[in-house]
């Protein structure tokens, strides 16, 4: 226990796992998470009259409670034996060999295949942040600074498993970017600009960070200094694979708040079994291709050139079904050759992981030889690019036997005809199935008895078996080692001689494989930056052919990207809505037209339910893919590339942040009206929802006129369901009404779900109201109700009458003396009207329908 208080005292922020024979143990208040977190038994010991509590698991079951006890975001602290406990008298030496944390993990259990696994750090300058990403596992390396929002939508698109911050900055973090992250609080001697600087050139062995391009992020290079530092605590130190350090060049991409990333549900929904749009356009093969995807999915390019590459890559394998299966088939028959050159620096790596990395490479060589001959430039260059590793290749087919095992002491690894002394030894120590039969029948012969046996056990070795009926039989010169109930057990001079050449040999053949197998592991690390590229170059190629396979599935056609502000989709598709249409359904598809000079605001008009919020989402997913470098649905697309996309779509409650619906709202709108840009789009949807409708018409209105007169100009589509809106194309010229259209039916009404010029009539929320199942009566009610206040003319009449009604009841209600009757006039009376929502009133009304129809039965 005191050489467990020893090294749990260095590592008080981690759980340990204290090796003590064939078990993991934990102690005190690590065993009462562990036997949570795991679902073991929690003990307890007395040492000394102490009580400590006790949960363990055999060491062999690592692997299986390890990923749990980081995922449920624990830091891990490894303790082994570092000496053979036969070889010495007193306690074992023992130390920490690895501190696995949610951020920095190699075990295949932990990560996910097409997830990047990254640790990042954030550092606070005086205005400015600095971020830093790190994939261990891949060797990524990011970083970038900026404002407090910049910093906030990396870390959404990034989604790091763990983040590192300075003590000093805790309230801070918390405060900007919330609770979700998994973050570990760190010493503020960490984040200093000189301690940074030096551990980032020692690492890369430079003398500046120039050649990077990242010596002008000063606060970027310290939250990357603190990232490399976090790695050498954690006890990893072989770190070739992490060769560069990239900064996220944000002006090359199209800007998206965390709003808009939330609000199109790219890659995360808060609906429960919500389909994102990752999950629609992802047709990736390789764990390479899929991490890639989803980088290309949070930073869309903004470069034409770049894009139209990407664009005619597609077309390229579209028009030729033959190599896109060719390119298919043998990307399918790559394992993760990021993560598995990654194991190689790091000395990770099994033997059978090593036959999974020459087998990869092996189909890297099919793959050149179809892109070199491409007519396609781009296809053509990524040919060029990749190496196919001839020499690493060949040396671990030379080496390495075909059917290694993961694990080194489990098998056999060095390839039979590498070493001959390794081959002699094998003979040694596997021949000897022949020579015990031989000994077996020589004995028996030798001594009459039949049923002679010659077997092993770990307590003495080889013994030879004679049944009690044979005992008499027995040479004297064979030494009684063990009496069974009808057996006697023998050893003889020989059988031991015998077993101390097999042991030995054992022995032997298991330090050389380990040794031939280490100086393999050394040789290869010269390999580690050829086989990088050719995994980036192979995820660009699976990305590419996921897109053409999208394509051709679902219909989707070549945008025409120019440097125009105009934005003309023909027949546009929303991608994920149409994928969950029943069978036989098809998708109503809808035209969208913006410009800077006519047609600069659309106002679309339509009842809910009937599709509007689906054409704004499906404009800005349609532009989205187009930059990703994406075919799209629709029949045809022009778009003058997008700088920026916002969207403000429902009402969405933060109350865990203490704001209203209507709060959110405001702060979501604001930060786009002051962000515009002539090349943004802004998706507004039901926009003042959130508080009474004359106050909420006010808002859309002044929203409105100000994107209307704002310089930039900005291409806006507006959804919303106050007709009052439609009135503004009387005074501002390049707004637009539109609506979705609905026929209304003798007692229904059918969505068509079709965009026509013009402003819509009146809301049908009593058809849906009774759709949705809503009580007869109520629906009943709402109908009178609506009829009454569509013959008011205006809403100075609206309030009115209901102003008059309220003191109709008053006049009436004046000289009861009923309590229930004074319990309803009470509650008519201190009724809001002018802040009072269609459904309150239903509510309310339904209320007091209740209470009068209990005291008529009553």
């Amino acid at each position: 226990m005191q050489q467990y208080n020893t090294i749990k005292t260095k590592y008080p922020d981690a759980l340990l796992l204290f090796r003590v024979g064939d078990f993991y143990e934990t102690f005190g208040e690590d065993a009462v998470k562990a036997s949570k977190i795991l679902g073991i038994i929690l003990t307890h010991r007395n040492n000394g009259g102490d009580r400590t509590e006790l949960a363990g698991f055999p060491h062999h079951s690592l692997n299986t409670y390890l990923p749990k006890l980081v995922k449920a975001g624990q830091r891990v602290a490894i303790c082994d034996q570092l000496e053979d406990p036969k070889l010495t008298k007193t306690i074992v030496k023992r130390g920490v060999t690895e501190l696995v944390t949610p951020g920095v993990a190699f075990n295949d259990d932990i990560l996910n295949a097409k997830d990047n696994n990254f640790l990042c750090a954030v550092h606070f300058g005086r205005k400015t942040i600095g971020v830093s990403f790190l994939d261990i596992s891949t060797g990524e390396f990011l970083t970038s600074q900026g404002t407090e929002e910049q910093i906030d939508k990396l870390l959404q698109n990034f989604s790091p498993n763990e983040v590192l911050v300075s003590k000093a900055n805790k309230k801070e973090f918390l405060e900007v970017f919330g609770k979700q992250f998994h973050t570990f609080f760190t010493e503020d001697w960490i984040f200093q600009e000189d301690y940074a600087l030096e551990t980032l050139t020692n690492h890369f062995k430079t003398s500046t960070l120039k050649g990077f391009g990242v010596d002008h992020l000063t606060y970027g290079v310290v939250a990357s200094g603190a990232v490399l530092h976090y790695l050498s605590e954690t006890q990893h130190r072989q770190l070739q694979h992490i060769n560069r350090l990239q900064r996220i060049a944000e002006e090359e991409y199209i800007w998206m708040d965390r709003f808009t990333i939330r609000n199109l549900e790219l890659y995360h929904s808060n609906n429960l079994n919500a389909v994102t749009l990752l999950d629609v356009i992802d047709k990736t093969i390789s764990p390479m291709g899929g991490r890639l995807l989803k980088r290309w999915l949070a930073l869309p390019l903004k470069n034409i050139e770049k894009i139209r590459r990407r664009h005619q890559v597609i077309s390229y394998l579209y028009e030729d079904p033959i190599t896109l299966q060719k390119l298919q088939h043998n990307i399918k028959q790559m394992g993760d050759l990021e993560r598995l050159i990654s194991k190689v620096a790091t000395g990770k790596i099994s033997p059978k992981e090593v036959i999974q990395l020459k087998n990869s490479l092996e189909a890297v060589v099919p793959i050149k030889q179809l892109t070199t001959k491409s007519p396609n430039e781009a296809v053509k260059l990524i040919g060029d690019q990749l190496h196919s590793c001839e020499l690493l290749r060949s040396k671990i087919k030379e080496m390495v036997s075909e059917e290694a095992p993961v694990n080194i002491l489990k098998g056999t690894t060095i390839a039979k005809g590498y070493s001959e002394e390794l081959d002699e030894l094998r003979g040694l120590a596997f021949s000897g199935k022949d020579y015990l039969n031989k000994m077996l029948e020589r004995e028996t012969k030798r001594t009459g008895i039949t049923s002679l046996k010659i077997a092993s056990n770990n307590v003495f070795g080889y013994y030879i078996e004679v049944r009690n009926t044979h005992k008499d039989k027995v040479p004297e010169e064979w030494i009684r080692k063990q009496t069974l109930v009808n057996a006697e057990r023998y050893i003889t001079e020989e059988l031991k001689e015998y077993e101390s050449k097999i042991l030995g040999a054992e022995e032997r053949i298991q330090n050389l494989e380990q040794q031939l197998f280490s100086q393999l592991i050394v040789w290869m690390q010269e390999y580690i930056t050829p086989v990088q590229n050719n995994a980036q170059l192979i995820a660009q190629l699976d990305c590419l052919c996921g897109f053409t396979q999208l394509a051709k599935d679902n219909n989707y056609v070549a945008p025409t990207m120019n440097d125009s502000t105009e934005l003309l989709i023909k027949n546009g598709r929303h991608p994920v809505i149409e994928k969950q249409l029943p069978l036989g359904e098809a998708y109503i598809a809808n035209d969208v037209t913006l410009n800077r000079e006519e047609q600069q605001i659309i106002m679309i008009t339509g009842p809910n339910m009937s599709g509007k919020s689906a054409i704004l989402r499906q404009t800005a997913l349609i532009v989205l893919l187009a930059q990703m470098g994406s075919f799209v649905p629709a029949e045809s697309a022009e778009i003058g590339y997008v700088d920026k996309i916002f969207t403000r779509v429902g009402a969405s409650d933060n109350i865990s942040m203490g704001e209203s619906t209507f709060m959110v709202e405001m702060n979501e709108t604001a930060s786009i009206l002051n962000n515009l840009s002539e090349r943004s789009l802004v998706l507004l949807d039901e926009i003042g929802r959130g508080t009474s409708t004359y106050d909420g018409i006010s808002i859309a209105w002044a929203i409105s006129e100000y994107i209307h007169e704002h310089p930039a100009r900005a291409k806006t589509l507006f959804a919303t369901h106050y007709h009052e809106i439609n009135e503004m194309t009387a005074t501002f010229s390049r707004i637009k009404n539109y609506n979705v259209s609905v026929k209304e039916l003798k007692d229904n009404v059918l969505f068509l779900r079709k965009l026509t010029p013009g402003g819509s009539e009146h809301s049908f929320g009593i058809h849906v109201a009774k759709m949705a199942g809503m009580p007869q009566q109520v629906i009943h009610k709402a109908n009178k109700i609506l009829k009454k206040l569509e013959k008011s003319h205006s809403n100075e009449e609206l309030t009115d009458n209901l102003k008059a009604a309220q003191n109709e009841m008053q006049l009436s209600f004046f000289n009861l003396d009923d309590p229930l009757l004074s319990q309803i006039k009470e509650e008519i009376l201190h009724l809001d009207i002018n802040t009072l929502t269609p459904v309150e009133a239903l509510m309310k009304l339904n209320e007091i329908q209740r209470l009068l129809t209990k005291k008529k039965n009553a």
